[in-house]
């Protein structure tokens, strides 16, 4: 049995038995360089004082801005019904619905909120959700890397960059060969992908609209990449479904996304809800859970998880992720406003962005020396080329009370003049006016 050190004249002891009088002796004896000194932390404060400390922080965030940024995280209108439904204690603190029996609220949520995401996407399956979009993609990816038995993934340069990076990271000690392939000045260049789906592919990752918000067919692609033994899989904007074709309907096998859209607030990055729906034969290679309903023995409906397939209820080397995990409350928040809003509203939500984004559009494209990038279809958000530092008028428009868009870039640097603006239903007219006059007079 191991020597376990439980108090100080236990550590001296174990220390004098292997010849050290310290630990930094013992670390120099086996050749561990030390860890850095401790921090040179002040004094401790009062809990008042730090209140006080930490609202002088607060304060410095510029929460009054008018929003146009987007990229996969949008300033949407949430119904006040949705946190009160979702801030109920039922719901708020409930453990997780192992015991189906004590649980059928909870289980029946989520069935529901299932659905709703079949619904969106017209796929005959989804799971419990997951983590955030970016992860959701990645277990897109391996799930077509295990069904296939394939390790080459095709990835578009289109795709979210903060997606992609997410990819990256999780790939660096995997066995995957990760091809990116670059995008065209506001489309995902789908002849090049389709070049580089060859025979040992696994699958092609794509996002619908782009991540420059053009919308394209991908009907034709998909039907090429099935003849090349390869799956397709999309990363897609919930919100854009309302009116878009569903990636269901062009032929995808997997369709991942960003659920912050369905009334979940902008928060510093999360906690966010990654959504993910398949073709009916690969259910069972799904990461994380599934509800599903069923009858008791006395032919009462119930709700129960039907499958379960994370490490901590399988064998290790048969499930399908480590890193998943259901992201209950954030999807009671999507489904509670996907019930509020209804069928009509959600169209009229979306039919809104798309209209307040041709205006902005027209708006900003009026400006001396602001030309268009790309001029394909676009939902709610599109590229503008401006005659300086996209990022240097992102700085000088904040002073101005407005967060002008993101600038590109940062994560395409070929791009550092092009800005992407991202307009939801709740930007008026007056506001995107005033950014126009507010461009205009930075530039």
């Amino acid at each position: 049995m191991p020597y376990i050190a439980n108090t100080l004249e236990d550590t001296t002891e174990m220390l004098r038995t292997v010849g050290c009088s310290s630990f930094e002796e013992l670390w120099k004896l086996v050749g561990v360089e030390l860890p850095p000194p401790p921090l040179n932390l002040p004094p401790g404060l009062s809990e008042y004082e730090v209140v006080c400390r930490l609202r002088r922080l607060a304060s410095k965030n510029a929460v009054d801005l008018v929003n146009f940024l987007g990229a996969g995280y949008y300033d949407h209108l949430i119904p006040a019904a949705v946190s009160e439904i979702t801030g109920r204690t039922e719901f708020y603190t409930a453990y997780t619905p192992y015991q189906p029996e004590a649980s059928q609220g909870t289980l029946q949520a989520i069935y529901e909120y299932q659905t709703m995401i079949c619904r969106l996407t017209a796929m005959p399956v989804a799971n419990a959700s997951l983590y955030d979009g970016g992860t959701a993609l990645f277990e897109a990816m391996m799930l077509a890397c295990r069904v296939t038995g394939k390790r080459r993934v095709v990835l578009s340069e289109a795709v979210s960059p903060i997606f992609r990076r997410m990819i990256r990271c999780y790939c660096c000690n995997l066995d995957i060969e990760l091809l990116e392939v670059p995008a065209g000045p506001a489309d995902s260049a789908i002849g090049k992908l389709l070049e580089a789906v060859t025979p040992e592919t696994a699958c092609v990752l794509v996002q619908y609209p782009n991540v420059f918000g053009t919308v394209e067919d991908w009907s034709a692609f998909t039907a090429a990449v099935h003849d090349r033994k390869a799956l397709a899989v999309c990363s897609t904007y919930p919100i854009a479904l309302a009116l878009l074709t569903p990636p269901g309907e062009m032929g995808f096998d997997i369709v991942t996304g960003e659920g912050q859209s369905l009334g979940i607030p902008l928060s510093f990055g999360g906690p966010y809800l990654g959504f993910m729906a398949v073709t009916e034969k690969y259910l069972r290679k799904m990461p994380g859970r599934v509800v599903g309903r069923t009858v008791d023995g006395a032919g009462r409906e119930g709700f129960v998880l039907t499958l379960q397939t994370r490490e901590q209820h399988i064998r290790r080397e048969n499930a399908m992720s480590n890193i998943c995990s259901n992201e209950n409350l954030c999807a009671l928040s999507a489904l509670a406003y996907l019930s509020c809003v209804g069928k009509q509203g959600l169209i009229d939500v979306a039919r809104a962005c798309a209209a307040n984004a041709v205006f902005a559009r027209e708006q900003l494209l009026a400006i001396d020396g602001v030309e268009a990038v790309g001029g394909e279809a676009f939902f709610n958000e599109f590229v503008i080329r401006l005659p300086l530092d996209a990022a240097e008028a992102v700085g000088r428009l904040i002073d101005k009370g407005y967060a002008a868009g993101f600038p590109l870039g940062r994560y395409y640097p070929e791009r550092g003049n092009q800005l992407l603006v991202a307009v939801t239903e709740k930007r008026t007219r007056e506001e995107i006016k005033g950014l126009a006059n507010a461009l205009e007079a930075v530039l």
